[in-house]
């Protein structure tokens, strides 16, 4: 199987014209990128605080997990079926997401049959789409937090949590921050200066579709599956950027290679960041960004497969856990060609592999709506009915 080659860059470690200049050029060639995580910019403390918050207290802590004290009580992942329900994801992508609720993939993948006798007479008695929602939330593997207000947040959240919602709420802020700054280097690399950041800033009025996704993959074992069945299908992220922290020695994440022929394994601890405080912060470019560059910067198709050629070091058999940001701009941002030559002179390299890369969208709502009805397509199809 083909290496990755994704660069590591240390944003740090010079001054902004060439960090830019590097990070377009990592984005143009892979779409991926290694930020190397020497603390300045997210401490380790952060993301183990959070890491804590998703699978502390569970009896299946992956052996990779940092041996905190904090949070040891809660099961964020094995709360109560009843606060998953309360919390049930919606169409404004904010809760919980269970086992097969999505199909990232909805080309090729197959959505497992959900079986109501799992939940005894409590799902017959529901709607169908709750019901199929509870038998998955049984399962859950996802949730999805949005944004802060004045320091509460702006959806349910499960009892589970609630006391540590300030914890949330700070890992979110230092991710912002994160992203504001790679949207100034990569508009400072491709000479439009402030134009992405600003484009992401939260106007008074405006939703806000940034969200912090944390995810549980149950074990191999636990889950009946094909070998033609992924833990996570191919697709390109919706947003402009995305950051994914993820536990030392979890295997699972595979690149698309520019021509679509071929997989590579996505190492966490790439060679030269493994005694660093935590595994560099794993960067991708999402479709928004590749549209306002005209495909310049490469919203690469990625999966998460069950085994797949293991890294050395790392495994998949035990439960997967991550974190990813998902940022996205102001939802009435328009999705032009940004004015910037090195955009004007991109010659594209045959076609894209990513098949939402020459769809023409107007607005960033428009586009996360569409993915989003693709991925939950009951659930759309129930709002349009009501």
């Amino acid at each position: 199987m083909a290496q990755s080659g994704i660069p590591i860059i240390d944003i740090n470690s010079a001054d902004d014209a060439t960090i830019g200049k590097q990070l377009v050029d990592a984005a143009e060639e892979h779409g991926f990128i290694y930020i190397r995580n020497l603390g300045q910019d997210i401490s380790a403390e952060h993301i183990d605080e959070a890491f804590a918050l998703v699978c502390a207290g569970l009896q299946s802590r992956p052996s990779s997990f940092p041996k905190l004290t904090i949070c040891q009580s809660k099961k964020l992942f094995g709360a109560p079926l009843e606060e998953k329900v309360a919390c049930a994801i919606q169409t404004n992508n904010r809760g919980w997401g269970g086992l097969h609720s999505e199909t990232l993939d909805p080309r090729t993948q197959k959505v497992g049959d959900f079986k109501d006798h799992q939940m005894g007479q409590t799902v017959t008695q529901m709607p169908p789409i709750i019901a199929a929602h509870c038998i998955m939330l049984t399962a859950s593997r996802v949730f999805n937090i949005g944004l802060f207000k004045d320091g509460k947040p702006q959806q349910p959240l499960p009892p589970t949590i609630i006391p540590d919602q300030a914890r949330l709420e700070a890992f979110r802020d230092v991710c912002t921050t994160m992203c504001t700054k790679l949207l100034l280097l990569i508009g400072n690399g491709l000479g439009v200066g402030d134009f992405f950041a600003r484009a992401h800033e939260v106007k008074p009025g405006d939703e806000c579709d940034t969200v912090l996704r944390l995810l549980r993959y149950p074990p191999p074992t636990s889950t009946a599956h094909s070998a033609s069945d992924m833990r996570a299908g191919a697709h390109s992220d919706y947003g402009s950027l995305t950051l994914l922290f993820r536990l030392r020695g979890q295997a699972g994440l595979e690149v698309q290679s520019r021509d679509g022929r071929a997989w590579a394994p996505v190492p966490v601890n790439p060679p030269g960041t493994e005694h660093d405080p935590s595994p560099p912060i794993l960067v991708n470019i999402g479709d928004l960004l590749s549209y306002w560059t005209g495909g310049l910067l490469r919203s690469t198709v990625h999966r998460v497969v069950f085994g797949g050629e293991a890294v050395q070091g790392e495994s998949a058999a035990e439960p997967r856990y991550s974190m990813a940001f998902f940022s996205s701009p102001s939802p009435s941002t328009q999705l032009g060609i940004v004015p910037s030559e090195r955009v004007k002179n991109f010659v594209p390299r045959g076609r894209s592999t990513n098949p939402y890369a020459e769809r023409k969208v107007m607005r960033a709502d428009e586009h996360l709506r569409m993915r989003l009805a693709e991925t939950y397509g009951d659930l759309y199809k129930e709002e349009a009915k009501a």
